[in-house]
């Protein structure tokens, strides 16, 4: 038995698997361009000066106890509890395959 990727001509690929020189690739994001016309409209509505009232309007409900409020601040500061654990947790991991020498 052969580990070789087949050729699958139709599908433009090479004896290696790669693709060849020439290949269309797949459709990409049928929506990307819109959504780029879109993002660029938002900022180009959008200053600085209402990005800064806007901060600071979210800052003031959250120190009024907004409960909403702390935690989208919470979360664009310091990020989701969720993904702070996950890196503690996989910091940990590290630590302990480099000292049972499993590390690189």
């Amino acid at each position: 038995m052969t580990n070789a990727p087949s050729p699958n001509g139709p599908f433009n690929r090479n004896p290696g698997g790669r693709f060849v020189y020439g290949n269309p690739g797949g459709p990409g994001n049928p929506h990307a361009a819109q959504v780029a016309r879109l993002r660029a409209a938002l900022l180009a509505a959008v200053s600085e000066q209402d990005m800064t009232a806007i901060i600071a309007r979210l800052v003031q409900l959250a120190k009024d106890g907004d409960v909403r409020a702390i935690k989208e601040l919470l979360d664009r500061t310091l990020g989701r509890p969720v993904e702070a654990d996950l890196l503690e947790r996989l910091s940990a991991l590290e630590a302990r395959a480099a000292q049972s020498g499993l590390s690189r």
